[in-house]
């Protein structure tokens, strides 16, 4: 996981960058965010075109980075003793895209503004996105 920002009362915020960490995130907050990263990163997989010309070894060389940006950026909040609190599925390179739905759910898909909702705005101060409950929690 790669470190995104801080949130108030010591959490903090880490993108999930592999379906292992997606698998980790998954099980400790006993939702189906692996299933959405492996489809994402599938799509986003598919969707590279290696550069013309090149040499059959280095076909892949610009894979990682192509669907670092192609894919949704996804997010896990943690409070300062590693314990989830919540996870943020983002619009790609966390750039405005019409159409996509931002989610952001807490534990068992509860909802994470009751308790977390200074550490949401934070993020989306970083971010500079817009990320209201009525908008990103999808049980409301």
């Amino acid at each position: 996981m790669r470190y995104v920002c801080d949130a108030p009362g010591g959490a903090t915020w880490f993108r999930i960058e592999t379906e292992a960490e997606a698998e980790a995130e998954a099980a400790l907050m006993r939702h189906a965010v692996d299933k959405y990263f492996r489809r994402y990163e599938a799509a986003a997989r598919e969707s590279y075109r290696a550069p013309k010309g090149g040499a059959s070894f280095e076909q892949e060389i610009g894979l990682k980075d192509h669907i670092a940006k192609a894919m949704p950026m996804f997010v896990t909040l943690r409070a300062d003793d590693g314990a989830g609190l919540a996870t943020a599925m983002l619009p790609p390179q966390g750039r405005e895209q019409a159409g996509f739905r931002i989610v952001i759910v807490g534990p068992e898909n509860g909802d994470p503004y009751i308790a977390h909702e200074r550490a949401i705005e934070a993020l989306a101060r970083h971010v500079h996105l817009n990320l209201p409950r009525e908008a990103c929690y999808p049980y409301a």
